[in-house]
């Protein structure tokens, strides 16, 4: 199984009833697994912080639950999540997190490690899909008999890489009676004040657990080598296949709280401590706090993803002879997709040379050449409430030139809060909202825009029209973006307004199963004038060649919009 497949069926295995996650690279998959179990339940939120606060509400009945989310999202969950450590919990409750280090899918690298000893909830750290699947289980225990959620981190490298998994009996349906306890579960002052030392309490009595636990374990080095290493996740997997058993290693399941004893312990028996850990010393600080001798991060790196090649280099090691190919690869950047329906909107917006503040989602890669048509993208939700900031700044000169973008899924996560801001506070914002039916980025998942839920089936549909409307947007207008003249036309017209606008440019995305590929188009080279007005609007499916432009039939969908282009009108076929 993949890393994320072995959590889905250890939460499953252990017992989880309910699910309630927001799609993120490198966690989907989780939910996605989890879904197929047809006898719990399973569901895809507007966001992150509404996963955790339903999660909760399932575990204050009684029954045991789970959110899941990546690294960011967390951030999203970070009000529930801390008063969540004082609550406690009813039915044992898992926060699945995976982090992203090297950004393969992410706007930054965040070690959520801080986010477990800033709320005081114990943090698991599995290194492999067995252990992804036994921490999962093992979790709800720790849930349940210390009340409180359980953080189970995981990364790219374990969330998306497969090894053998050995699965136990599924546990038997857990369901704790729901008691009305006002002082445990009312977070007024007065009740807080009495958790906090709980929580302190549950801290040391987790510690003092984690000690002897076997999600922490030594493994005794052959004596060929007298360092040894304190590490945990993929860290630990590298530290393993540079050395073999030549030293000795504390790995680390629990990586909050750190069992103090046993890191003092394992030092003492070593002439000397390494710390490998991926992004922040986090263990490292801890050993020093406590007065442990240990090097870590003048060794190695606070950015990026480890690998066997950066641990051998750190130590001063020959890298393993490594499979290599005679043939380069060919660079082959992101972009958007041929006949991606956000293409022809930002065309429109380059073309007028618009300030375009953009979001998180796939129309991010806007931004690259030719169209270079974003200015700015923060997290989910901020290109809105930027546009506002931005315009309020500005004035009127700057409100005629300046829009922003955002994905329905995003708009749903948090974007609707910026337009309520726009709305009620009444700056001349015009924020387009690219419908494309669908959460694109993290691979086709549903939102509450779509009407279908995380199984297919039918849901409640949101209408974007309506609810625009109902915050108070008194103009809202809905365009194809195929149609560029269409686009222009609206944009102009919006920006001079002076009023809050929203503009949907709706088309489903093309690699949806229901959207049907036309034939595709063809340049008639006789045509062509080689006046390269194709090239500037960025479509991989249109190269030019022996000077002419030239249609890859392979890749062309027969949108269309190519043949709004050109003037000469060298682009034919097409259709069905």
């Amino acid at each position: 199984m993949i890393g994320n497949e072995a959590v889905a069926r250890g939460l499953y295995d252990g017992g989880c009833a309910v699910i309630s996650s927001y799609p993120g690279t490198p966690s989907t998959e989780i939910t996605e697994c989890f879904a197929k179990f047809d006898d719990a339940y399973c569901e895809w939120a507007p966001n992150e912080k509404v996963a955790t606060e339903s999660a909760f509400g399932a575990s204050l009945r009684g029954k045991r639950s789970a959110c899941c989310m990546k690294h960011v999202g967390l951030n999203v969950a970070a009000d529930p999540l801390f008063t969540m450590s004082y609550t406690g919990v009813n039915g044992g409750m898992v926060i699945c997190v995976a982090d992203d280090p090297g950004m393969h899918s992410s706007q930054n690298e965040q070690d959520s490690r801080h986010y477990a000893v800033a709320s005081k909830i114990p943090m698991l750290e599995p290194s492999d899909s067995q252990e992804a699947y036994d921490f999962a289980r093992a979790a709800f225990e720790i849930s349940e008999e210390f009340d409180t959620p359980v953080l189970l981190k995981m990364c790219t490298r374990v969330a998306h890489s497969q090894s053998i998994v050995e699965t136990r009996d599924k546990a038997c349906d857990v369901e704790k009676p729901y008691e009305k306890l006002p002082q445990k579960y009312i977070m007024s002052p007065a009740n807080a004040i009495r958790r906090h030392p709980f929580v302190e309490e549950r801290c040391r009595k987790i510690a003092e657990m984690s000690e002897t636990s076997p999600l922490n374990r030594v493994e005794k080095g052959d004596g060929s080598r007298d360092f040894g290493v304190i590490t945990s996740s993929t860290s630990y997997q590298y530290i393993k296949e540079v050395f073999g058993d030549s030293v000795s290693v504390l790995k680390l399941g629990i990586v909050n709280p750190l069992p103090e004893k046993l890191i003092k312990d394992f030092a003492s028996s070593v002439s000397k401590v390494y710390v490998v850990e991926e992004l922040d010393p986090v263990i490292e600080s801890f050993c020093k706090n406590i007065g442990v001798d240990v090097e870590g991060k003048n060794l190695f790196s606070v950015t990026g993803e480890f690998s066997q090649k950066t641990i051998a280099k750190a130590f001063g090691l020959e890298d393993k002879e490594n499979v290599s190919i005679d043939t380069e690869i060919p660079v082959r950047p992101p972009m958007m997709c041929s006949g991606c329906p956000h293409r022809g909107l930002f065309y429109v917006l380059a073309k007028n040379k618009l300030t375009v503040l953009g979001d998180i989602g796939c129309y991010t890669l806007g931004s690259a050449p030719p169209l270079n048509a974003l200015d700015m993208t923060l997290c989910m939700g901020a290109s809105v409430s930027g546009l506002h900031g931005f315009n309020v700044a500005g004035g009127k000169e700057t409100e005629k030139k300046t829009v922003c973008v955002i994905g329905d899924s995003t708009f749903m996560h948090s974007g609707i809060t910026g337009l309520v801001n726009v709305a009620y506070n009444m700056s001349n914002s015009t924020v387009i909202i690219l419908d494309n039916s669908i959460t694109g980025m993290t691979g086709h998942q549903q939102n509450p825009s779509t009407g279908y839920n995380i199984k297919g089936d039918p849901a409640g549909k949101v209408s974007l029209e309506k609810l625009c409307a109902s915050i108070g947007i008194n103009s809202v207008r809905v365009v194809d973006p195929y149609n560029l003249e269409e686009c222009d036309r609206v944009v102009k017209e919006e920006i001079e307004k002076d009023e809050p606008s929203v503009i949907i440019s709706r088309r489903p995305c093309v690699l949806l199963k229901y959207v049907k590929p036309k034939k595709p188009l063809s340049v008639n080279p006789d045509k062509c004038k080689a006046c390269k007005r194709c090239m500037k609007f960025g479509c991989p499916s249109i190269s030019f060649k022996d000077n002419h432009a030239v249609v890859d039939p392979t890749l062309c969908v027969g949108c269309g919009v190519c043949t709004q282009l050109c003037p000469f009108d060298a682009f034919e076929g097409g259709e069905d």
